[in-house]
């Protein structure tokens, strides 16, 4: 069956994930979060005590790691794999949040998990979000989405997720650390975080989960039409 590919971009914290897997699961297709990619080569990083400013340290790992994604049978999402083993849960630390925005800005991991990612979406059928999704990995998506918030809600979202998971934080450290990211992400030289040309604008700092999901369902089914796919 012919299919399209979704690519969502937009800042820190935004309810991209979120979003990614709820139209996943409407339209059944594969959802991607590139973001968690960065985060495990960040992770393997700290962890082998490599210099996360050089890129020729970081670039050395980047042969001997394996990045997928498997479902959690508990609640249906989708959870990163490092060298075969679930990092789901040391790949959201504040540490690894840190550390993440020095790591992606490297040429050599941004071209290593663009070429994966790509190969990835190679079938069509795919939402991946991330932060350079609908101007890099895939500029020709049928449909791109670009999501943003207030700094002060996003990082609201973000500390009560924290809070969820056991991992203690302040909310004054999520925001200077969301504000700290946004600002690396979108002045990096390569691939920096911006806007596509061609993508809608999803401003949810008032929208709820259901609401979001269903305007974006909706563009979706649009793109679909748009390229002679009737659902």
């Amino acid at each position: 069956m012919k299919r399209i590919n979704i690519a969502i971009d937009g800042h820190s914290s935004c309810g991209k994930g979120t979003l990614a897997r709820q139209l996943a699961q409407q339209l059944g297709y594969v959802m991607i979060d590139s973001g968690a990619m960065y985060r495990a080569v960040t992770l393997a990083a700290l962890r082998a005590g490599a210099d996360i400013t050089s890129e020729k340290e970081i670039e050395a790992l980047l042969p001997g790691l394996q990045i997928g994604f498997e479902i959690n049978p508990d609640n249906g999402r989708s959870e990163v794999l490092l060298n075969g083993l679930n990092e789901e849960k040391s790949i959201r630390t504040m540490e690894v949040a840190a550390a993440v925005s020095p790591v992606s800005k490297h040429s050599a991991v941004r071209r290593f998990l663009v070429d994966m990612q790509r190969q990835m979406g190679r079938d069509k059928g795919v939402v991946m979000d991330g932060r350079d999704i609908g101007t890099v990995v895939f500029p020709d998506a049928e449909l791109k989405i670009f999501m943003t918030a207030s700094p002060e809600i996003r990082a609201g979202r973000r500390f009560r997720e924290l809070q969820q998971t056991g991992i203690v934080t302040t909310l004054d450290e999520v925001l200077e650390n969301l504000n700290s990211r946004d600002q690396q992400d979108s002045s990096r030289a390569d691939s920096p975080l911006r806007m596509a040309e061609d993508a809608r604008l999803l401003d949810n700092s008032s929208l709820g989960i259901e609401e979001q999901a269903g305007i974006a369902l909706t563009w979706a089914r649009e793109a679909m039409e748009g390229n002679g796919i009737v659902r």
